[in-house]
């Protein structure tokens, strides 16, 4: 047993061009946690969450953040927060796979 839920879940984490996988890597009363991994040419649709703070930590590759108005290319390692309420995405502008987390907290009542 290993307590690195990231590296189990990265071998499932295999999208094609213009595609988004993610999965759950640690959901509690109080803070979801997602693996997204998208594909040359995916993009994470815009969206906001209005009670929660969101955090995204880059891991693999070279995303490129969309948030309000600004889009700003963002290289592993790196986080962004993204603050209650403020529209944000991402998307995949490279030829390889991007790999990111986002920590939501808390919960979406």
């Amino acid at each position: 047993m290993t307590l690195d839920r990231y590296a189990e879940t990265l071998t499932d984490l295999e999208p094609a061009d213009g595609e988004v996988e993610t999965a759950e890597l640690v959901v509690e009363d109080d803070v979801l946690v997602k693996a997204f991994a998208l594909g040359p040419g995916a993009t994470l649709e815009p969206h906001e969450h209005g009670d929660s703070t969101n955090v995204f930590h880059v891991l693999e590759g070279t995303v490129t953040v969309l948030q309000g108005d600004e889009r700003e290319q963002v290289e592993a390692p790196g986080v962004v927060l993204h603050e209650r309420g403020v529209e944000h995405g991402a998307e995949n502008e490279t030829d390889e796979t991007v790999i990111f987390t986002a920590s939501l907290c808390p919960l979406p009542s």
